[in-house]
């Protein structure tokens, strides 16, 4: 049995953390970024499968392609946030599975014989990941804006052109400006959200 974690660490990971749309002015490492991915891939998807794809775009010409795919309330939050990861989920994931499920390595002709089976786990697994990626993110001390607000096939025309990686979400990571944070939003209560049976 696990022990709970820390105050401390549950107001980083969930009740103080906020959803940034400001930045300070200070790089992120891709140390940094490769220690987020490695605490991610932890968590647990179906059959291991792991689709999830991210490529961290800092700046330069991969910066502007990204943001020629934003809608205009997004530009200036992807300019100036340090770091935007694009989430993306790998059609064929399957691919991988005698890699990542060695138990099981048949899994790989059940996902790849059904098309529509495979897409809706790829896309429920990688979402799953996407959000393991904002709490990673946060737990090594990086604040996150997630966001959609872009249009998709520019996306993954300008980026994953030829391959068979389709955007999910993006995501700006940085050291948010707090500073210039809106309200927090209210939350659902149990009783309205939730039921027990």
């Amino acid at each position: 049995m696990m022990n709970p974690i820390s105050p401390e660490a549950i107001a980083q990971l969930f009740t103080e953390a906020r959803t940034f749309h400001a930045w300070l002015p200070q790089a992120v490492s891709d140390e940094k970024l490769q220690e987020v991915y490695d605490l991610m891939k932890w968590g647990p998807t179906s059959a291991n499968c792991c689709p999830a794809r991210i490529v961290f775009v800092k700046d330069g010409p991969e910066k502007e392609k990204l943001v020629g795919s934003l809608a205009p309330g997004n530009i200036d939050k992807v300019k100036a946030a340090p770091v935007t990861a694009i989430v993306a989920t790998d059609e064929l994931f399957y691919d991988q599975i005698p890699k990542l499920f060695p138990a099981a390595p048949q899994f790989r002709e059940m996902f790849a014989s059904n098309k529509d089976f495979a897409e809706k786990s790829a896309f429920r697994n990688g979402s799953l990941q996407g959000a393991y990626f904002i709490l990673a993110a946060r737990a090594v001390g990086l604040d996150c804006g997630p966001m959609s607000g872009f249009d998709n096939k520019k996306l993954d025309d300008a980026f994953f052109a030829g391959s068979s990686w389709k955007s999910n979400f993006i995501c700006n990571l940085g050291y948010g400006d707090r500073s210039k944070l809106y309200p927090r939003g209210p939350r659902l209560a149990f009783d309205e959200a939730c039921r027990i049976v």
